[in-house]
């Protein structure tokens, strides 16, 4: 039996970011492509290559994920904040939809704007930049795992924050820093000891690592472990939006 109501959260949360194209979608071709240029180009001239790939390739992988990072973040904590600033989110509390449910839906709509995204970059890449992939099919897998681990956040920060400067603290403040912190631009085996070991205490060193690797061959770590760390979070993630959404944790009166 096809539950309608469930259907029509899906459907409502694809829509609302696909109608809003221009500032879902088209902004990651842009700033990604600044970072190539900028970065790729200028910086990698002299640079060279890392791990016998040019420094323009090797980059794009952490673009990729930071892209989908943010995007997917974004389009589940904004869409229940929204629901929270106008009100209605008390008729979908109403609706026959279980926590379960709920928490699927919103993060379903920041999947695809994340995994959308990510392939965006990809492509600009391999138009721009001759980028060529080393394992497709592996590639989408990390690229859906970080997309609905951030999804999944984002469903959580959507019910915990009262405002938009929660969720903003969140991108600005932890993404941000994490990200470029993560080896986007660089590998850790150019780090002292310290900071490499620093570095992998980063849980999203972990994904970037696991998405050059699927990308283009090369790893600082192990990539098979970059994927369990993905899983974990997508689990420990999506189990906690589930029991928030199960319980009205600060979304019931």
């Amino acid at each position: 039996m096809i539950n309608r109501p469930f259907l029509t959260l899906i459907q409502r949360e694809i829509w609302r970011f696909i109608g809003l194209y221009k500032q879902t979608l088209v902004p990651s071709i842009i700033s990604s492509g600044l970072y190539i240029v900028v970065f790729g180009e200028t910086l990698g001239s002299r640079i060279g290559v890392i791990k016998e790939i040019k420094y323009i390739h090797y980059i794009i992988p952490g673009l990729v994920a930071m892209n989908a990072i943010n995007n997917a973040y974004q389009n589940s904590s904004s869409s229940l904040m929204q629901a929270k600033f106008l009100k209605f989110i008390d008729d979908l509390l109403i609706t026959p939809l279980n926590g379960l449910e709920l928490s699927i839906g919103y993060m379903i709509g920041g999947i695809l704007r994340g995994f959308l995204n990510g392939m965006l970059v990809i492509g600009f890449g391999w138009f721009f930049a001759d980028l060529s992939i080393t394992n497709m099919p592996l590639t989408m897998v990390n690229l859906i795992l970080i997309s609905w681990a951030f999804s999944a956040l984002g469903v959580i920060v959507g019910i915990w924050g009262q405002s938009w400067d929660h969720i903003a603290i969140f991108s600005n403040f932890i993404f941000l820093p994490l990200t470029f912190l993560g080896g986007v631009f660089y590998s850790i085996d150019m780090l002292p000891e310290y900071l490499r070991n620093i570095s992998m205490i980063n849980p999203l060193y972990w994904m970037i690592n696991g998405m050059r690797f699927s990308m283009l061959g090369v790893y600082d770590s192990s990539p098979y472990l970059s994927v369990f760390i993905s899983s974990v979070f997508v689990i420990l993630f999506s189990g906690l939006a589930t029991l928030m959404f199960s319980k009205g944790y600060k979304i019931k009166q």
